[in-house]
């Protein structure tokens, strides 16, 4: 068998020291690393075929998920989701989820949306 060309022994020096508690910590640390941005890259951008998967999944059809979609991203919305704008309308006007995705499909209540939200970023 053909020994191992590689530098894995001078790779390792620095890792000789540690315990398994501060090679676990370490490995933790590196993945956060590696994690982190992806992580953030979830939480900050969004696409409308993500919102119309969210709004289908609450129960709108695909053409009501699209419109409601479209009017939201029409008054930059979007980027607050879709479900969270649907939901917040629902239960500041009392109106039930289906209901509130129909009236901001139509355009009512999108004023109200873009200051509550649009404050947020403020």
């Amino acid at each position: 068998m053909k020994p191992r060309n590689d530098d894995y022994e001078k790779r390792r020096k620095h890792l000789e020291a540690y315990s398994d508690e501060e090679l676990k910590t370490y490995f933790f640390e590196l993945t956060d690393q590696i994690v982190n941005p992806m992580m953030d890259l979830a939480f900050r951008y969004t696409s409308p075929a993500i919102e119309r998967s969210v709004l289908m999944r609450m129960g709108f059809s695909s053409l009501e998920a699209k419109a409601i979609t479209d009017q939201l991203n029409e008054h930059d919305l979007l980027p607050f989701g879709a479900g969270h704008i649907v939901y917040y309308c629902s239960k500041s006007f009392g109106y039930e989820i289906r209901e509130a995705g129909l009236n901001l499909m139509e355009g009512k209540h999108i004023q109200e949306m873009t200051e509550v939200f649009k404050h947020e970023t403020e």
